[in-house]
């Protein structure tokens, strides 16, 4: 009834209040409603609040709900003086539909999800910095009271900012937004499924904030099936950090084969040229139809000298095509050290090992079901490495361009010091 009377008055913005814990959970979908006698009624009212812009309803305790009990008990303390007579006029009003409808043909259906939610976070700091209202809620106006410093709210575009610890204003999402930024961050563009963490890292630098970003950014990584599916398993027991072997950025690269793959990629391609600076961890990778002498030179050119600069040395392992005549002479020629891992054992190249591992465990959660689109996939992988730009704790945190200024710099002046 109440529902009725606000959308014939012509009401846009509803907020409901109700002492019965059940209805007000049934409204918002958190509770399923079992009785089929109230279904049709549960339906008449979910299509009502469909028709406001805005609805909003909370559950209040019956001792707390004073209000609606003083309206109560004053209708029920009137009374008319003793012999006098009044006509009171009962007019009825059908709540459902008929039986013959098909409403109640659906009746066994038992609906879970609705589109009422919680009312929206950003209100109370809205209502703080436009009009000073606090909530009625002493411990909640506190909160807000003190909160509201980091609150800007921008009264032009109507949108409420929160200013991050370095100064930055992040933008305040609802929980619908929050959703979507967190679908689009993780499997959307450029998402590669990172974990928790590091998509919590990856919202903030978007620019975006909620109140539970961080446990919702960890809870929709764990839901996420392919991140399940291809996780790694760590068995082994942590270790200290071990300090690094260059002293500049780009200075030392790792570089190794990934490959044969299978299936090969719909333009013949079958291995993975991968290439991974020792100071900074930035990593290049291409995808090749085959590995030749060539084509790795053509990929250090193109892929690190012209973009970073030339590097004092590379390491790899023994494959023919990295101790050959062509790739020897290259070295020399750019006064490059090219250093072999140990003979018969490829891994004591262990940082480039360490991102093949990575690699394929990001093809395999953003490839299609036929898994021929790997090389067109691979460009999305190293934007979720730690390395590459989304890792709150790395200790390096500048621009590859700075850095291949400082790295230019220093070799710049070891040459100086030599001459």
């Amino acid at each position: 009834m109440g529902l009725q009377l606000a959308q014939q008055l012509g009401v846009d913005h509803l907020e409901a209040y109700g002492d019965s814990k059940l209805v007000v959970n049934q409204i918002r979908g958190q509770y399923e409603v079992r009785h089929e006698d109230l279904i049709p009624y549960h339906e008449v009212a979910l299509n009502i609040i469909s028709t406001f812009t805005g609805f909003f309803i909370e559950h209040v305790p019956r001792l707390q709900n004073l209000e609606a009990d003083a309206l109560a008990g004053l209708a029920a303390s009137l009374a008319a003086p003793l012999g006098t007579q009044h006509y009171v006029t009962v007019t009825g009003r059908d709540l459902i539909c008929p039986r013959n409808n098909l409403c109640l043909q659906m009746a066994h259906a038992v609906p879970t999800n609705t589109d009422v939610n919680v009312r929206d976070w950003r209100f109370p700091f809205i209502d703080f910095a436009v009009y000073g209202i606090l909530p009625e809620d002493p411990k909640e106006a506190v909160s807000v009271r003190r909160r509201s410093l980091r609150f800007y709210y921008d009264t032009a575009t109507k949108t409420l900012y929160r200013r991050s610890f370095d100064g930055l204003l992040l933008r305040c999402l609802s929980n619908e937004e929050a959703a979507e930024a967190l679908r689009e961050a993780h499997d959307g563009t450029c998402g590669a499924h990172q974990p928790g963490p590091k998509l919590q890292d990856r919202l903030r630098r978007m620019g975006y904030y909620w109140p539970t970003m961080a446990a919702d950014a960890v809870e929709y990584a764990k839901k996420c099936h392919a991140c399940q599916l291809h996780a790694d398993f760590i068995h082994t027991p942590s270790e200290p950090l071990h300090p690094t072997v260059a002293s500049w950025p780009f200075e030392a690269w790792g570089m190794d084969i990934v490959g044969p793959i299978t299936p090969p990629s719909s333009r013949g391609h079958r291995f993975i040229l991968a290439i991974t600076d020792y100071f900074s961890k930035w990593a290049e990778a291409v995808p090749l139809a085959e590995v030749k002498s060539s084509r790795v030179v053509s990929f250090i050119k193109h892929h690190v000298i012209y973009r970073f600069g030339v590097p004092r040395r590379i390491i790899h392992d023994n494959g023919p095509q990295f101790i050959s005549h062509i790739f020897s002479r290259f070295c020399d020629k750019n006064r490059i050290q090219n250093v072999a891992s140990t003979a018969y054992n490829p891994a004591a190249n262990g940082l480039a090992e360490a991102f093949n591992k990575t690699i394929v465990r990001l093809l395999k959660k953003v490839v299609s079901s036929n898994k021929r689109d790997w090389d067109e996939k691979l460009g999305e992988c190293p934007l979720g490495l730690p390395h590459n730009g989304t890792d709150p704790n790395r200790q390096h945190s500048i621009l590859p361009g700075l850095r291949e200024r400082s790295s230019t710099a220093s070799r710049d002046t070891d040459t100086l010091r030599s001459a």
